[in-house]
Parts: structure tokens; C-alpha cells; sequence
């Protein structure tokens, strides 16, 4: 009896969290199910006083028209997005490695101190940094270039990449260091040939997180570009949100297609975190 109520109780828990997961889920994504059917309704249909969950009359030409370079730009400010993305997060992961191995392994004066300080950079919004950046933009005569964003996509990310990744390296154990020293390498060799493989999964988790904050950014995108050629996806889709046709498939549809190459990275990064986990833990 015993047995049975305590295998009847372990049911009901394993019922009751699939449940509140279940529940969470459908909650956090009801927004983008409404978003995704509001982008299959016509426009007349989109903004109906009696709304309906799918559509009457489902259309693809909300995402015809995001295509159309004369109603939505879509691949130029794609084209923009994706560069300047990828240079950030490029950077930030790459500055970030030397940074954090440097904090992890070497003795220098103020390594605590300078260690210490990332947490500080957490208690002030990123729009504190809004007026210092515009002066040293604007002095280095790179307005309304993709290179500002670049730079200040990498001063935003990187105290979080550093950090990051020196959380990594510190469980790299220091006996492989000292047998790779005596064997000839370098500190250089040693990064790029064991603590790079041993962290791979920690830097691809600090790209993908640089990435986001890169793709997704409207603050310094809508300082720090005028020229609607150098526009980002997030400052595009403001201007789509405001002209005169305010259509609400369209909008909705850009949303999403703007949302998807993100989406495609994190699962795309996930696998490759699994194998190297999984492979690191084979070689172990």
C-alpha cells in the first residue's frame, strides 16, 4: 500500500508540473500565435470589432509586401542588421576571450578591482551611455555610419562577455595550462588550442547573447543613423509602424520574419553547445 501511494503521489507532481509548464507555455506564447494569425487576416479583417482567433479568409500578402522594396525595404535593412550584428558580436566574443583569460589566469595589480567593476555595470541603463558615445562618435566622425552602432554595440556587450566567459575559464583546470607549458606552448597557443575547445559551448552562448542584443537593438540604431540606407530592422520596422497605412498584417508580418533569424541562431547554436558538451564529456 505503501508502494502504490507513494508511486500515485509521484504521478499526480509529475501531472501537476506538466502542467504549470504547459500552462506557462501557452501563455508566453499566445502573443505570437495572435501575432502570426493577425498576419494571415486581411486588412479589413485584422481590425474587426468581432474578432476571430483564425483567419475567415487567410492571405500571404502581408509578407509579399515586406518583400516589395517600394512598401518595405525588408532585405536592405536585413543586409544592415546581419553586418552589423555580426561584426558586434564578432568583436565582443573575440576582445572578450583575451579579457576574461586575462582576468582568470594572470596576477597583475588591480585585477581585483578591475574584476569587481563588471558588476557596477549593471546598475545603470544603457542610456546613460547615450550622451558620452554621441560625443565620441561625433568627434571620430562616424555619424550615421554602420561603424557607431558596431562600436557601441561592443561597449554594451562586452563587460557582459568578459564576465561571462571568465565563468568558463575559471573551470578550466590550470594542470592542463602547465603540462601544455612545458610541452613548448605559449599563452597564446594555450587559448586558441585548449581553452577556446574546453569553453566553446561558453563562447557560443556569449555570441549568441551579443548577437541578440545587436539585432535587437532600437536605442542607439534610432541616435545614432539618419540615413534610411543604413537603417536597422528595428528603426525600419518603426517607420512601417508609422505611415498613413496603418495595416496590421503587414506589421505583423515583419515582426515575425524579423524575429526568425534569431530564432533559426539560438536553435542553430544549441546543437552545436550540445556536441561540444556531449564530445567534451566523451574525451573526459
Amino acid at each position: 500500500m505503501a508502494m502504490a501511494s507513494s508511486k500515485q503521489h509521484k504521478v499526480i507532481k509529475s501531472v501537476a508540473f506538466y502542467l504549470g509548464l504547459l500552462s506557462i507555455l501557452v501563455i508566453s506564447l499566445f502573443p505570437f500565435f495572435i501575432m502570426l494569425m493577425t498576419s494571415f487576416k486581411s486588412s479589413k479583417e485584422a481590425v474587426n470589432t468581432s474578432p476571430t482567433l483564425f483567419p475567415k479568409d487567410w492571405t500571404f500578402q502581408h509578407y509579399l509586401d515586406i518583400f516589395n522594396p517600394d512598401i518595405f525595404p525588408y532585405l536592405s535593412y536585413f543586409k544592415n542588421s546581419l553586418s552589423i550584428a555580426l561584426f558586434a558580436s564578432t568583436l565582443s566574443v573575440l576582445i572578450g576571450i583575451f579579457g576574461a583569460y586575462a582576468l582568470s589566469r594572470l596576477k597583475f595589480k588591480g585585477r581585483i578591482v578591475i574584476n569587481s567593476s563588471f558588476y557596477t555595470v549593471y546598475m545603470f541603463s544603457g542610456i546613460l551611455l547615450v550622451v558620452p558615445l554621441f560625443k565620441i562618435i561625433s568627434g571620430l566622425g562616424l555619424y550615421d555610419t554602420k561603424a557607431s552602432l558596431i562600436i557601441t554595440m561592443i561597449v554594451q556587450t562586452l563587460p557582459t562577455a568578459i564576465f561571462m566567459l571568465k565563468s568558463y575559464f575559471d573551470t578550466i583546470p590550470g594542470d592542463l595550462e602547465e603540462a601544455a607549458m612545458i610541452d613548448g606552448l605559449n599563452r597564446i597557443q594555450i587559448i586558441f588550442y585548449i581553452v577556446i575547445p574546453l569553453a566553446f559551448s561558453g563562447i557560443m552562448s556569449v555570441f549568441v547573447y551579443s548577437f541578440m542584443i545587436a539585432w535587437n537593438d532600437y536605442l542607439f540604431a534610432s541616435i545614432f543613423l539618419s540615413d534610411s540606407a543604413n537603417f536597422t530592422l528595428p528603426i525600419g520596422l518603426n517607420t512601417l509602424f508609422s505611415t498613413p497605412d496603418y495595416v496590421w498584417g503587414r506589421m505583423m508580418a515583419a515582426s515575425l520574419v524579423t524575429a526568425l533569424p534569431v530564432v533559426i541562431m539560438y536553435a542553430i547554436s544549441e546543437r552545436f553547445i550540445k556536441g561540444n558538451v556531449t564530445e567534451g564529456g566523451v574525451k573526459g
